[in-house]
């Protein structure tokens, strides 16, 4: 409970992140009946990058910043862009935005919502929690839990639309985090089976991931889509990229999903170093 992603907001890894959540969720707007969105770890909802914690580190620079200043992106990521402009012209009060503010998950996919759809989020970090609550208040489509997000799964699922899609983006701060996700996920598909379900996780050790995939492999009967993008070569110990996986991927998320990575990959890898890759399990 002592990760702050005020350190690390807008960086690389939550580009990748925010665009398969925007992919996502525009998947679901195909049908006009609503949906729910939950996040199981929703953190602020919000941060400032001009921030002490954010002016620290600068992960911004290698990664929003770096694909806002890149010409024609694909249709996904302009919509992603959007939502982020939309975010700082609210808080700026400003016609023509700069950035400033960068959305977490929740608020990035507030901007998403129809009138019928609403959101649950998830924190278990006091602080994080005050402000997450801060940040949505008297936002009747959107609903804040002091909780931890894996209790949540079975609070709130299945969700009352019976359509919906669950973010779990844990701080990986326990080693044995992707351990307590495999052992969470057939728990939470027996009580919402037709869910859209997506893991975020960082790549640091690869044989960790391929651990983790073995697992859901064995423990789910459900299609699983698995998306990596790395910007560094395999450094042990070092956050070399993340991944996502999509259990129950909607109907052509996985072709358009592959077209907008790759050409976030090539914005945002250094001098080439990574690879982009993106396959069923």
């Amino acid at each position: 409970m002592n990760y702050l992603h005020s350190y690390h907001a807008g960086n690389f890894c939550d580009v990748v992140k925010h665009i398969c959540l925007t992919g996502l969720l525009e998947s679901m707007m195909r049908k006009p009946t609503p949906f729910c969105y939950i996040d199981t770890h929703a953190g602020g909802g919000c941060y400032d990058l001009f921030s002490e914690f954010s002016d620290k580190t600068k992960e911004y620079e290698n990664g929003i910043e770096k694909i806002i200043q890149h010409d024609n992106p694909p249709p996904l990521i302009k919509k992603y862009l959007e939502c982020v402009h939309q975010v700082n012209s609210r808080l700026t009060h400003a016609k023509i935005s700069s950035l400033r503010y960068y959305p977490g998950s929740p608020m990035l996919a507030r901007q998403l919502l129809r009138e019928n759809d609403r959101a649950i989020a998830c924190e278990l970090h006091p602080n994080e929690y005050q402000t997450l609550k801060q940040n949505f208040l008297g936002d009747y489509q959107v609903a804040i839990h002091h909780m931890d997000g894996f209790h949540g799964l079975k609070a709130f699922l299945p969700p009352a639309e019976k359509r919906g899609v669950v973010l779990i983006d844990p701080p990986y701060e326990d080693p044995d985090e992707f351990s307590r996700i495999a052992r969470q996920l057939p728990i939470a598909l027996k009580r919402f089976e037709s869910g859209v379900y997506a893991i975020w996780y960082p790549i640091k050790e690869q044989s960790h991931v391929d651990t983790f995939y073995k697992t859901l492999k064995q423990s789910i009967d459900k299609p699983i889509f698995a998306m990596e993008l790395t910007i560094y070569p395999d450094i042990p110990q070092h956050l070399n990229g993340c991944g996502m996986a999509v259990i129950n991927p909607p109907w052509q998320f996985d072709e358009i999903i592959k077209k907008n990575l790759l050409w976030a990959w090539n914005a945002l890898s250094i001098n080439g170093q990574g690879k982009f890759q993106a396959e069923y399990l």
